[in-house]
């Protein structure tokens, strides 16, 4: 089973931490030199001196804030014009907590545009390249709630699904080029993102953090929370040549805890 990624180019988003720092630790070990993309400077720093670099990959940061699409048009323009990406890891940290009803516009427009408007102002970017190679690798973090909508995450929820909508669309139009576009769908897993729904439950409900965990992963038939690295993982496999075939699927990683087939 081909799993070498040397010699190719990706570039990963909401990388100085949590998912897209596991993520880019696992291609950097399969060989792929990786530009790590966030808005903590610092952070980034320290993830990108960490990363493997023993088949002589070379790794990049890039401080960025997805909020801002000139910017972001900008930077991938400007990383597209020194290399080619072969794979895009579409990553970026989920709206605030809080029921659909309670939402305001600005609230949708803001995730709309953070999420949907910045994958595909990325992805457009770094297709013409991934043509021109016939290799190419698109994978879109986003969350279960594609599939079951999630308590108290109604702004996520609708984002989420256009998302998944967008992703499959691209899919099939890249797919006679050797583009693969897949989504993976994390459960619950130990991150900032996960704290922070912890303490809006406990905060909504009025429990102790400890027990809002336990009723959590009660949920789940693993009976625990996931790790970034066990998503990664699905992500590295999508990433290499032997996944060439794998396209167009939304991958749940969640310890079996959506309740559909």
């Amino acid at each position: 089973m081909n799993l070498s990624l040397e010699g190719r180019n990706a570039v990963i988003c909401g990388a100085s931490q949590g998912i897209g720092y596991a993520i880019a630790e696992e291609l950097a070990l399969m060989g792929a030199n990786c530009t790590l993309l966030a808005r903590n400077e610092e952070n980034l720093k320290i993830a990108v001196s960490q990363l493997d670099t023993t088949l002589r990959q070379s790794h990049s940061f890039q401080a960025i804030d997805f909020n801002d699409t000139e910017a972001v048009k900008k930077l991938i323009k400007n990383i597209c014009s020194e290399k080619p990406v072969h794979i895009l890891i579409n990553n970026s940290g989920g709206p605030k907590a809080g029921p659909i009803v309670e939402a305001t516009a600005e609230q949708f427009l803001q995730a709309f545009t953070q999420h949907l408007i910045v994958n595909h102002i990325l992805t457009t970017a770094v297709i013409p390249a991934m043509k021109e190679e016939h290799f190419g690798r698109i994978i879109n973090i986003i969350s279960t709630s594609v599939r079951i909508p999630l308590r108290n995450l109604g702004v996520s929820n609708t984002i989420r699904g256009s998302v998944a909508s967008w992703s499959k669309t691209m899919s099939n139009e890249l797919a006679e080029f050797g583009i693969t576009v897949n989504n993976i769908l994390p459960g619950f897993t130990r991150t900032s993102r996960l704290e922070s729904l912890v303490q809006a439950n406990s905060k909504a409900q009025g429990k102790a953090i400890e027990v809002i965990e336990r009723e959590m992963m009660e949920e789940v038939p693993a009976k625990r929370f996931g790790e970034a690295s066990e998503i990664a993982a699905v992500a590295a496999f999508l990433a290499a040549p032997a996944a060439a075939y794998v396209n167009g699927t939304s991958i749940p990683v969640d310890g079996g805890r959506t309740g559909s087939i």
